[in-house]
């Protein structure tokens, strides 16, 4: 079986059908090149076919590239992998080029045969620069398509001749939004925007593509950057209005990625080099920029962290072998922003949720948040209030816990005090099924403990959800001593259910997430009570890839909150707490009232709308800066390494489970310096040994803290890697 079929017409119109066998949506393979090549050549050489319409047998026109295509390029050619990747690109854009050229007269224009691309729905990626390629793009009005190239969100950039061509469509400053951001549209938008033709009724999607065909001249299928007086849209670099756009825009990149992110820079050199030269020139530019890239280390983890694993999980990689859990009914125990939040978006997801707090007040106040959200919805019109009416018909807000019948699974969002989730759980489980799975959203208490106030500690489980619920993708899952299989897949399925991805960890303390992300912020205090300079600290960490500096975002999460994490911290470890010294500052700036964002006060200080307008001054009076200050690079190396070891020592520990989700629930959970993949990537991409020198050093000034786990020295010992040895490859050889 072939991924494209071909079939000619009574009207001599041949249409090519992309119609993956055994997939949902159609994705571009090696051996879909190959058979687009071929119908393609066929096509041109029919005298019988006057043109071509290109479209799908799905619903769906595409969702992008088989990524594995570039893995075995550079496969392909192991000795010279970068002479692999640029070959075979360019054999693509010359499959491209002949649907763009359809024949015609190389100096004349003329004689070519009109190709129209005819899109169903949803085209991503090499879904649209193969229309790109195409004389004329209609789409069906499929309001909830999209159309775009997401590249860039992955680590890459569209390399298929997408820049080349969307610049040249548009402009540089018009394409900007959809190459450097991964813009993606619906039909009528992306023809708003100039992506796409035409949008038309579904049922005469075909149709409609095949009577421009017939009736398309020369003149209309002889693309603009072919046509001779071609000038780009906004002006070319060395034209005044197009210096300053090229200007601006590398001032845009460099302030957005701080200069980590490789693929935005390089997409940035192909379309201002390409757009110097000849079209056909500009695209060897293009292949070698995107040749570049793919050779980067940093590419190859942002796509293997945040498209390969992050699709693994949330297909089920790590779920236990029960029968389907799907859940039917949802009770969620405390309506506050979290328990709202968790409503939100499981209603939205079409499950029927209860949603319980103390009285009728409070229960009805979180179905009000859920209100305001959809509200937001309808005023950006991403739902009708139609569907936000639907939505909230789904969520029963009451006090009454007998309403709790027939929920299979119940989430307790309360207060974070282990006498009130008991007798929470208590009332709950009075009216619940058997059967109900019973989960506990917290980010600190030991879920084997709390369980022990449930019927069944076998159907007990933690969900940490990370706030706001609505806009946060990750969701932790927690496995007690006792959870059983049907527990932990229940509430994969629940997450698969609204969306969002999950990992499943096993029970310790701050579990995995928050193990992590809080000696970040604790090794910015420490930083500062040094007397390192704020601005220092807080640049370092941007200059790095984090989106947030550690003060920053201890003011985001507040810094009462801080105080209390530290202080139930100190109560459970006694004098085993490390953290002293990094108390002093949040106790003191507690005490000063100013408790972060949400106070307009903290570690920065903010205007009467709530606006940051710069470091506190008042830092500076009682912890005073330094006459010297260290170097960037160690302040960097703390940072990271305050993280990435609390990763390495909670995977030897047996809670994390699985790399994957270390690196995937680093740059969803916490943002961890999405550039790298993750810092279980980062480490490999460093190597074991520069990471252990690293510690080393760290350890010699800072102290214990940055001692190198014993995996990691072991690791730079026998010269291998974390995916190297525990990767999913690797536990396929063993």
């Amino acid at each position: 079986m072939t991924d494209f079929t071909y079939n000619l017409d009574a009207d001599g119109v041949a249409t090519i059908t992309w119609d993956v066998p055994g997939k949902s949506m159609n994705v571009m393979s090696q051996q879909g090149f190959a058979d687009l090549d071929a119908l393609i050549d066929r096509a041109l050489a029919d005298d019988a076919c006057k043109g071509v319409v290109i479209t799908s047998g799905k619903d769906t026109f595409a969702g992008g590239m088989d990524l594995n295509i570039i893995a075995g390029m550079k496969e392909a050619t192991a000795a010279d992998p970068a002479r692999g990747v640029f070959d075979g690109v360019m054999e693509i854009h010359h499959i491209l080029r002949k649907i763009e050229r359809a024949g015609m007269d190389p100096k004349t224009l003329k004689g070519g045969k009109p190709i129209a691309a005819a899109l169903p729905g949803t085209a991503l990626g090499i879904g649209l620069e193969i229309p790109l390629a195409c004389h004329r793009i209609f789409a069906a009005d499929n309001p909830k398509a999209k159309i775009g190239l997401p590249e860039i969100q992955v680590g890459i950039f569209p390399g298929a001749g997408g820049t080349t061509r969307l610049a040249r469509k548009l402009g540089a400053m018009a394409a900007a939004p959809f190459l450097l951001e991964g813009k993606l549209s619906d039909p009528k938008k992306a023809k708003s925007a100039g992506l796409i033709d035409e949008v038309t009724d579904p049922a005469a999607l075909l149709q409609t593509a095949k009577d421009w065909v017939l009736s398309a001249s020369d003149k209309d299928i002889v693309k603009p950057w072919d046509a001779k007086g071609y000038k780009m849209p906004g002006g070319a670099p060395y034209h005044p209005a197009g210096f300053m756009t090229f200007v601006g825009a590398s001032a845009m990149i460099n302030g957005k990625t701080k200069g980590v992110y490789p693929a935005a820079k390089a997409l940035l050199s192909a379309v201002y080099e390409g757009a110097l030269v000849p079209f056909d020139t500009a695209l060897k530019i293009e292949a070698r920029w995107f040749t570049t890239v793919m050779l980067n280390p940093s590419s190859g983890a942002m796509i293997r962290s945040l498209f390969i694993n992050k699709t693994a999980l949330e297909k089920g990689a790590n779920r236990p072998a029960v029968p389907d859990e799907t859940v039917k009914k949802l009770g969620v125990l405390g309506a506050g922003m979290m328990g709202a939040g968790i409503a939100y978006v499981s209603a939205k997801a079409g499950i029927e949720v209860v949603l319980i707090d103390r009285d009728q007040a409070a229960a009805d106040k979180g179905r009000a948040h859920c209100e305001a959200l959809l509200d937001k919805g309808v005023s950006r019109r991403k739902i009708t209030a139609e569907t936000k009416d639907a939505v909230l018909e789904r969520i029963t807000a009451t006090p009454d816990f007998a309403a709790l019948e027939g929920c299979d699974l119940v989430v307790e969002a309360v207060f974070e005090d282990p006498k009130v989730k008991a007798e929470t759980t208590a009332k709950a489980e009075a009216h619940l099924p058997e059967t109900a799975i019973f989960a506990t959203n917290t980010s600190t208490l030991p879920i084997s403990e709390l369980a022990k106030a449930s019927r069944s500690a076998e159907q007990f489980i933690g969900i940490h959800f990370f706030s706001p619920v609505d806009k946060m993708l990750l969701v932790e899952i927690i496995r007690g001593k006792h959870t059983g299989d049907r527990a932990v897949a229940k509430a994969l399925d629940f997450v698969r259910q609204i969306r969002k991805t999950p990992i499943v960890v096993n029970d310790a303390r701050f579990f995995y997430a928050n193990r992590c992300i809080l000696p970040y912020t604790n090794e910015g205090i420490r930083m500062l009570r040094e007397g390192v300079a704020p601005a220092l600290i807080e640049n370092a960490a941007k200059l790095v890839g984090m989106p947030l500096g550690p003060l920053q975002l201890i003011d985001e999460i507040s810094i009462d909150l801080g105080a209390k994490i530290a202080r139930a911290t100190k109560a459970g470890m006694g004098d085993a707490y490390p953290d002293t010294d990094v108390d002093e500052v949040i106790f003191w700036m507690e005490d000063q009232g100013r408790m972060g964002r949400k106070a307009n006060a903290g570690f920065y200080a903010y205007d009467e709308k709530g606006k940051r307008t710069g470091l506190w001054d008042g830092l500076a009076e009682e912890y005073p800066t330094a006459e010297t200050q260290p170097d960037l690079a160690i302040v960097q190396h703390r940072l990271l390494m305050a993280q990435v070891l609390e990763a390495v020592r909670a995977f030897e520990e047996g809670v994390l489970m699985d790399i994957r989700e270390g690196d995937v629930a680093g740059i969803l959970g916490w943002g961890f310096a999405p550039w790298s993949g993750g810092p279980i990537s980062w480490l490999d991409i460093i190597g074991a040994g520069k990471a252990v020198a690293i510690c080393d050093g760290l350890e010699a000034v800072h102290g214990a803290r940055f001692k190198a786990p014993g995996l990691l020295r072991e690791l730079a010992e026998s010269d291998d890697s974390f995916y190297g040895r525990f990767g999913p490859e690797a536990k396929k050889a063993a």
